[in-house]
């Protein structure tokens, strides 16, 4: 849930291992998946499948894990429509951005179905029926928030591997989320804002300077909220952030051309707005997402 870069590549990866896969997808999108098939490009070898694909996931059974990856807008609309596929007792995987999807979806599904995880891949829908994935990255790295969640954690965990997928079913998910979550905001406030590569971000004193303090704003509510973030995780994020290939953005500044909605009320915003809650200031996040407000929605947003 649903067919774009995340599920539909994951998703076809486990299909070609043998496993049963239903992909959810509406528009242009689902009626490619119906009459072409799901077709990946990859450089970990591309393939051309028949899938199951429909609309609406109450026409699709029940699940034994729901990978669930649409954009944090669609989030709370589309674990209600999930509801059916957890009917006999599977769980759920949220593979989203940011660090409160678990906290979302444990307030409309049941809170034992609900896990945590984190994707790192870069992918996106090249047309209709087709993901293309870029760079040699594709990786999920999960874990369970119920002694209960266990059995069907090691179980997915188990069939990732046998699909030859990178992954790994970590001990302290909440950690594995804000690590994550640190590189992200950064990555994604500055390629946004400056609507540049992070090539260009990196070698330009005054927005290197934006991308380590965004960072730094991150890692800091982090550990106040009590998360295990390291001393040293801002030296950690920026060696990562050194090596990206140059023009490497990040998928909200490709939105923000495109004229799409933007992720930033769950990026940057949601720091500000956690950091305010939390007795925190977090000025650069506060005005990146400023900056950004009035692309939020999409295009049609900046005509108002």
């Amino acid at each position: 849930m649903a067919a774009g870069g995340v599920g539909g590549y994951f998703g076809a990866r486990l299909q070609q291992a043998g496993h049963e896969v239903v992909f959810f997808a509406r528009g242009k999108h689902l009626e490619a998946l119906r009459t072409r098939g799901l077709r990946v490009k990859s450089p970990l070898g591309d393939a051309q499948l028949e899938v199951r694909v429909v609309a609406d996931p109450a026409q699709a059974g029940v699940a034994d894990v729901v990978l669930f990856a649409v954009k944090l807008w669609d989030t709370e609309r589309a674990a209600e429509s999930i509801r059916p596929l957890l009917a006999g007792g599977g769980v759920v995987i949220p593979f989203q951005n940011g660090v409160e999807s678990i906290a979302r979806l444990k307030k409309i599904l049941p809170e034992k179905a609900v896990m945590g995880g984190a994707a790192y891949i870069a992918t996106r829908i090249g047309e209709p029926g087709v993901i293309v994935h870029t760079g040699p990255i594709a990786r999920l790295r999960f874990g369970v928030t119920h002694a209960t969640q266990r059995a069907a954690a090691e179980a997915f965990l188990a069939a990732c591997r046998g699909a030859k997928i990178d992954t790994e079913l970590a001990d302290d998910i909440e950690r594995v989320l804000w690590e994550k979550f640190v590189l992200l905001v950064a990555i994604s406030a500055t390629t946004a804002l400056a609507r540049t590569t992070i090539g260009v971000v990196r070698g330009d004193a005054e927005m290197r300077w934006m991308l380590e303090a965004v960072m730094r704003e991150t890692w800091t509510l982090g550990r106040k909220l009590g998360v295990a973030l390291a001393d040293d995780q801002v030296e950690k994020t920026l060696a990562q952030a050194d090596a990206f290939t140059p023009d490497m953005r990040a998928s909200m500044a490709a939105d923000l051309e495109a004229g799409g909605r933007l992720e930033a009320p769950w990026l940057s915003g949601a720091v500000a707005r956690m950091s305010r809650d939390a007795g925190l200031d977090a000025p650069v996040n506060r005005t990146v997402f400023a900056a950004l407000k009035p692309f939020v929605d999409g295009s049609q947003s900046q005509a108002r």
